[in-house]
Formats: C-alpha cells, structure tokens, sequence
C-alpha cells in the first residue's frame, strides 16, 4: 500500500503542493543539477517518510539504496557512495541513499556523507524523529532541505483505510469496513499510518477467520438438514425379508440421501462465499486485533519535552482538563513519577506564588508522597497537587523580583551594605560603625521601622510588584504600607 507518486501521499498537503522544493526534486530527472540534492524529513513515526524517500527515487534515472543508521558504519556509507559513483560513469543513473534514524549517526559517521552530498553524488533522503538542529552536523544541515513532516490528521488516516480496502495492492475490495471501526482504527493508531494499516490488516485476518468458521458451521448445519429428511423402510405390510431388503434399501438410500445433502450444503457454501458481500471488519475484530492501545511517547526524545511543556503551561494557563490530560498521557507511556512530581513543584513556586502561598506545600507533599508509596498509588496526590495548583490564582512575580534583583547584581549594582546593618557581634565591630543606629523592627508599630535596607546605590528601588490575583491582593495594600513607613513618610 506504499503510495508510489507524490499525488498518493496523503496528510502532507504543506510539502507535496505542485511546484514545491519536494515536488522538484521528485519530478527531477537523474542528471538535473537544478533544486535541492539532499532532504532530511523529521517527523515522527508513521507520517510517511520512508514512503517519500520511496517515491523520490521513483524518478527517471535513479536507483534506491537504503540503509538504517542503527546497523550501519562508516565503511557501508563509503561503499554506498563507491557504487554511487560507479552508477553515475557507468550509467548515468544517480544514486538515492535513504538513511534512516540519521541522528543515531555520530558526528564522524554525518562527516563521511558530506563529500557526497555536496558533489551531488548521492541525493540524500535522511529521516529522523529527533531535531535535527540539535542531531545532525551543521554542515549536513546547510547542503540538505529540512522538511517538518506533520502528524496525519483524523481525515488522512480515514482516507488511507479507506483506499487500503479497495486497491488491488490493498485487500482488494474482498472486505467492507464498519465505520464504528474505522473510527476505532484512526482514533487508536495516533496519527501513525503505519499503524493504522497494520491494525487494519490484523481486523481483516481476524474477521476472515471468523467468516471461515461460521461457513463451516453453515454446511454442517445444511447437511444435517438434509438428511433429516431421508426416511429407512416404506412399507409396513410388506414380508419381513421384504421388510429387511425394504430397511436395507432405506438405510442406503438414507446415507446416499445424506451424502447427496452435505454435498449440495459444500457446493452452495462455496457458491455463496463466491457470490457472498465482502466480510465485514468490525469493531469488535479491531479491539481483538489491537489488545491495548500503544502511546506514542518517547522519554528520550522531543515527544518527552512537547508534553512536559505543554502540562506546565495548562496548570499556568488554569486548564485543569488540560493538565490532567497530559498527566494522564505522561502517566500511562511510563514516565518518571519523580520527575513529574519534580516540575509539580517548579510549577508551583513559578506560577502560582504568593498569589497562593498553600500551593507550594502541596506541591512538595504530593513529590513526597510519590516517593513514599510509588506508583499506581502515586498518581493520587499527582492528581491533587495538579488540579489545585491549576485552580490556583496565578503570581510570578515572587521570581521576577528575584531575577530583576539579580540581574542588578551581574550589572555592578551592589553598592556596600550598610553599617547599620552590617554584623556587629564580634570584638572590634562596634569600633567600626557596624551595627550603629540599627532599628530593631519590633520595637515599632507594625513591626517596621523606618530605616533604609538597601545600599546606598540602590535607595528607593523596587524589584517585587504584586500581581493583584488571589492572596497578592491583601499583599499589594500591605506592602504599599510598609513602603510608606520604610521611607519615613
């Protein structure tokens, strides 16, 4: 079912529009020096880039050689473009090396290729599920057209079904899917064509099995029926010896009758099974044919950081659905409950704040718990700690005075600390000023006293701004107070 022309691929309608840098290099012909020679498609699994690696090789004067970075070293890479070279003097036909899992090749190994790839000796179709701005060389990089391959929506895995239920290269119209099943099909399958169609072909064995056994139960069925009808002996007044021939002739004509009948049920079994409507795939045969649905997520590579982000920035944006839901997903494929349970607390001293003080406490009990009692229990105080800190009121601005205060420091604005305030506990101190003039704060209305804290460079400078949301409310009318009093006002 591998399309064969760019006009099958389907769900990258982004790369694949007449006149596109991908369309050039497929309608090239094997000596064009014009358009991009090499690609690299990142994307992940199931999006069809071993399909256009395919396809682009389909063009006149072109030979497919493929090779997998996972088994694969420098010294298969130099043989490939040996005989990459050799095609070309010999035969004018240019090579189209296909490199999958690229970023499994070390730097040396990407280093073998560019020669190459520059000198248009190979065309180069490399694909990867990793970035490639953070796995391939720079220098492969800037000879190569990088090409983002999406994810296939709902409707191009339907479309992908649906043409792998009639094409003669597919099952050939020998089948009709139900739509409950399609459905189950392109919801399961996570946007992975790949997947999809091996779903479907595992539904279409099952419910051609199932066919098969409930024709085999339909002849015995017929046959039985038939000689049902067949009666031993005709006549009751007859002599015995007539009686016994009359018997003996009921008993052949009997099994004859019932040979005659099992046989008539076989021929019109298969007369029926040639006649009979396509078997029909249902969802039942699905579910069967997928025994639990497989996620899509990978903790060593960008699917790992693409859900993390996104859970952090639902709990910041106070979409409690949303957070679960990535919970959810980070929970099932497998990933680390102390590492979720790690960013639950960032998330909650970041985002939440002094709007809500209680956040970060739950968030830290919640990691402990993990800790303490593991998982499948763990998911429990995740679960608590996620929705609280998503309903909380949201305040950042705890460390944004932090970090504006630091970057004051890296900038030279320190200034000395004033003596008032400096450690006055050791002999010889008080000699030195240190100490002098200090206004102990409880010994003053609302345990402030008007004195200056800062140093003397930075007298009046205001890093903490409350936001207005939840408890920073009360706080933005005390602090103003306090300010006031600070200042001596």
């Amino acid at each position: 079912m591998r399309p064969r022309t760019i006009a099958e691929v389907v769900g990258q309608d982004h790369l694949t529009f007449p006149g596109s840098p991908l369309n050039q290099l497929v309608e090239a012909s094997g000596g064009d020096r014009a358009g991009a020679s090499s690609v690299i498609l990142w994307g992940p699994p199931g999006v069809g880039k071993t399909t256009l690696a395919h396809v682009i090789s389909h063009a006149p004067g072109r030979r497919f050689v493929e090779l997998s970075a996972i088994t694969a070293g420098v010294k298969d890479v130099r043989q490939v473009i040996e005989n990459a070279r050799r095609e070309r003097e010999m035969y004018g036909r240019t090579t189209v090396l296909f490199l999958d899992e690229i970023h499994r090749f070390s730097k040396a190994q990407q280093d073998a290729l560019l020669p190459a790839v520059e000198n248009r000796l190979v065309v180069l179709v490399a694909a990867t599920t990793e970035n490639p701005s953070f796995s391939i060389i720079s220098p492969l990089l800037s000879r190569s057209l990088m090409l983002t391959l999406r994810p296939l929506d709902d409707a191009a895995i339907a479309q992908l079904l649906e043409r792998a239920i009639a094409s003669e290269r597919g099952l050939a119209g020998q089948f009709a899917l139900d739509p409950e099943a399609k459905d189950f099909i392109v919801r399961i399958s996570g946007a992975d064509a790949r997947r999809s169609l091996t779903l479907l072909e595992a539904a279409a064995g099952i419910a051609a099995a199932q066919a098969a056994e409930q024709g085999g139960a339909d002849v015995e069925q017929a046959g039985d029926e038939k000689a049902g009808e067949s009666e031993p002996g005709e006549s009751d007044t007859a002599d015995e010896s007539n009686a016994a021939r009359a018997g003996d002739a009921g008993d052949e004509s009997g099994e004859a009758a019932s040979g005659e009948g099992a046989s008539e049920a076989a021929a019109s079994a298969e007369s029926a099974a040639d006649d009979a409507s396509p078997i029909l795939i249902t969802e039942e045969a699905v579910a069967e044919a997928s025994s639990e649905t497989v996620l899509r997520y990978d903790r060593d590579g960008d699917q790992h950081y693409d859900v993390i982000s996104a859970f952090i920035k639902s709990i910041r944006g106070s979409d409690v659905d949303a957070a679960l839901h990535y919970l959810a997903r980070m929970i099932v494929a497998g990933e680390d409950p102390r590492f979720i349970a790690r960013r639950v607390v960032i998330s909650a001293a970041e985002d939440i704040g002094m709007a809500d003080p209680q956040a970060l406490p739950i968030a830290v009990a919640a990691s402990t718990a993990v800790q303490n009692i593991g998982m499948p229990e763990g998911r429990i105080p995740l679960a608590e700690a996620v929705t609280y800190l998503a309903m909380a009121p949201k305040s950042n601005a705890s460390y944004k005075a932090l970090d504006a205060a630091i970057a004051d420091v890296r900038a030279g604005k320190s200034g000395e600390v004033p003596n008032h305030l400096r450690d006055a506990h050791y002999p010889g101190a008080k000699a030195l000023g240190h100490g002098k003039d200090y206004m102990y704060a409880h010994n003053y209305p609302h345990g402030v006293a008007p004195q200056e804290h800062l140093p003397e460079t930075l007298k009046g400078t205001e890093y903490y701004t409350p936001s207005g949301n939840g408890l920073e409310r009360t706080i933005e009318e005390r602090l103003a107070t306090i300010r006031t009093i600070l200042r001596g006002n």
